[in-house]
C-alpha cells in the first residue's frame, strides 16, 4: 500500500479545514487536505452558508418588488419567480466558491486527496476512495470534519418530504405548505426563503422564544417582524409525530395541553446539528470525545493526542464558519511554534433574515447572570436618517458596557445590513475599546451605522436624536 508523507494532513475541507491547510502551506509545511466529497468547501460552501445566502438574497429582491417597490415610485407589474433559474444561480454561486478553493490549493501547493480519512495511528491516516486505499503519514493532523443535521428520532431524512437544510436548498419546486420544526438560525432563515416565495410556512418550536441564544429584546422584535411577513409560529410546542403520506406529511404537536395536527407538502427539521465523526477512527487511536460527541481539546486545540488537533464544529462551541476559520489559522500557527489567540467574545453571530440579526459578545441576560454591573444603550432605526431614506426602519442597535470599566462587552443589532455593521463592534471588542471612546468617534452621515453611535451615546446618557 502506498504511503505519502506530509508535515500536516487536514481531514475536511470546510471553512476550518481549507483555511487551516492554506495557512499551514503559507508557513512552509508540506500539506495535504483530505475530503470525502467530490467538491471542496464542506457543508458551508456546498449545502449551508453560501447556497442559503444566495437564495435569501434572491428572494429578498423578489419580496422587495412585491411589498415596497410602489412606495419608491417603481412600478414593477406582476413580477414572477423563475424558480429553476433562481436555483441555477444559487448553484453557480456555489460552484464559483468551490472552484476558488481548488485554485487556492494549487497556488499554495496543497495536495487535495479525495476519499474518506480514517485515523489508523497517531501519525497515519487511511484514505479510502472506492476500492483504492492510500496511507498518509503526517507529523501533525488537524481534524476539521464539521457537523451534520440532527434528525427526529421517529422519522429519518429522505430529503424529498422530510428535509434537512440540505434538502430544503435543493427542492425542485416551491411547496405550497411547509412546516419547519425548530426556530433557530437555520429554521428562521429557510422559513424566510420559502415564505417570500409564497409558501405557507408554519414554524413549531419547543422553547418559548425563537433563536434562544440571542438577546431577548432582539428575539422578541425579530419574532414580531417575521409574523408581520406572514410566518406562523407555535412556541412552547412539542412535536409528537411526523408521518409521511401520499401527498406529503402529517404532523402532530402539543401546544398548551392540546394536540394539533398539520398537513403539509414538506417538513424541514431544523432542531440542531451534531459533530460529524463517523468513520474517523477516533476510538481506535485514543482521541477522546465528551458525552455530547464533541472532540475534547485544550486551549491550543490539542486533542488527547498531542500531534492531533481538532477545530470547528467537531469541537464544543458555536457552530460558525468564521469561528472554524479562525481556529484553523490558530492551529496552523501553533504547529509552527507561534502563540496565536482566538478571542471568542469578538466572534459575531448573524441571522440572515430581513431584517438581519447580528450578535456579539455578552447578551444582557448573560452579563447580569455573571453578576456584572452594566450600562446599556439602544437606538431604534426609525430614528436613523439612512434607514428612513431606504424604508428599512425596523429594528434597533443595543450596546452593552461593563459599568466599572466602561468597556464594550456586547453589541446586538436587528436591522438592514446588521451583518456588515457589526464589524465596528468586532474591532472594538478585539481592541478593548470603551463605550466613551466609541461614542466620541465620528460616523458618516447619513449611514445606518450612526445608530451604533446613538446607542453608545444613549448608554452614556448623551443621546441626541431621541
Amino acid at each position: 500500500m502506498a504511503k505519502i508523507q506530509y508535515d500536516v494532513a487536514v481531514i475536511g475541507s470546510g471553512p476550518g479545514g481549507y483555511v487551516a491547510a492554506i495557512r499551514c502551506a503559507q508557513l512552509g509545511f508540506k500539506t495535504a487536505c483530505i475530503e470525502k466529497d467530490k467538491a471542496l468547501g464542506g457543508t458551508c460552501l456546498n449545502v449551508g452558508c453560501i447556497p442559503s445566502k444566495a437564495l435569501l438574497q434572491s428572494t429578498e429582491y423578489y419580496d422587495w418588488l412585491l411589498r415596497h417597490a410602489l412606495e419608491h415610485g417603481i412600478e414593477a407589474k406582476a413580477p414572477k419567480v423563475n424558480f429553476p433559474q433562481m436555483m441555477q444561480r444559487k448553484d453557480q454561486v456555489v460552484k464559483s466558491h468551490v472552484d476558488g478553493i481548488g485554485g487556492l490549493f494549487k497556488k499554495n501547493q496543497i495536495d487535495r486527496l479525495e476519499g474518506t480519512g480514517t485515523l489508523i495511528s497517531p501519525t497515519e491516516i487511511e484514505v479510502a476512495n472506492g476500492n483504492e486505499k492510500t496511507v498518509v503519514e503526517a507529523k501533525n493532523i488537524i481534524l476539521a470534519t464539521g457537523s451534520e443535521a440532527v434528525p427526529l428520532p421517529f422519522i429519518p431524512f429522505d430529503e424529498k418530504v422530510v428535509l434537512s437544510s440540505t434538502g430544503a436548498l435543493a427542492l425542485s419546486s416551491i411547496p405550497k405548505k411547509m412546516v419547519v420544526i425548530g426556530a433557530g438560525v437555520i429554521g428562521v432563515e429557510l422559513a424566510s426563503v420559502y415564505s417570500r416565495l409564497g409558501t405557507q410556512v408554519i414554524v413549531v418550536e419547543m422553547l418559548d422564544k425563537i433563536c434562544p441564544a440571542m438577546d431577548q429584546a432582539i428575539s422578541r422584535m425579530l419574532l414580531q417582524s417575521l409574523k408581520k411577513q406572514g410566518l406562523e409560529f407555535h412556541l412552547s410546542a412539542k412535536v409528537t409525530k411526523v408521518q409521511k403520506g401520499p401527498n406529503g406529511i402529517s404532523m402532530a404537536f402539543e401546544e398548551e395541553g392540546k394536540e394539533q395536527i398539520i398537513d403539509a407538502d414538506v417538513v424541514l427539521v431544523a432542531v440542531g446539528r451534531r459533530p460529524y465523526t463517523k468513520g474517523l477512527g477516533l476510538e481506535a487511536v485514543g482521541v477522546q470525545v465528551n458525552p455530547k460527541g464533541f472532540v475534547t481539546v485544550d486551549g491550543n486545540f490539542h486533542t488527547s493526542i498531542q500531534n492531533i488537533y481538532a477545530i470547528g464544529d467537531i469541537v464544543d462551541g458555536p457552530m460558525l464558519a468564521h469561528r472554524a476559520s479562525e481556529e484553523g489559522i490558530a492551529a496552523a500557527e501553533i504547529i509552527a511554534g507561534q502563540q496565536p489567540h482566538v478571542n471568542y467574545l469578538a466572534i459575531p453571530n448573524v441571522i440572515y433574515t430581513h431584517p438581519e440579526v447580528a450578535a456579539l459578545g455578552f447578551t444582557e441576560e448573560e452579563a447580569r447572570t455573571a453578576g456584572m454591573q452594566l450600562k446599556i444603550g439602544t437606538c431604534l432605526f426609525r430614528a436613523n436618517s439612512r434607514a428612513r431614506c431606504a424604508g428599512d426602519t425596523e429594528g434597533m442597535v443595543k450596546v452593552i458596557g461593563e459599568a466599572n470599566t466602561d468597556r464594550l462587552i456586547g453589541m446586538h443589532i436587528l436591522g438592514a445590513h446588521a451583518s456588515e455593521m457589526m464589524g465596528t463592534g468586532v474591532i472594538a471588542i478585539e481592541k478593548g475599546a470603551t463605550i466613551t471612546e466609541m461614542a466620541n468617534a465620528s460616523f458618516a452621515h447619513p449611514t445606518l451605522s450612526e445608530a451604533i453611535k446613538e446607542a453608545l451615546l444613549n448608554a452614556l446618557g448623551r443621546a441626541i436624536h431621541f
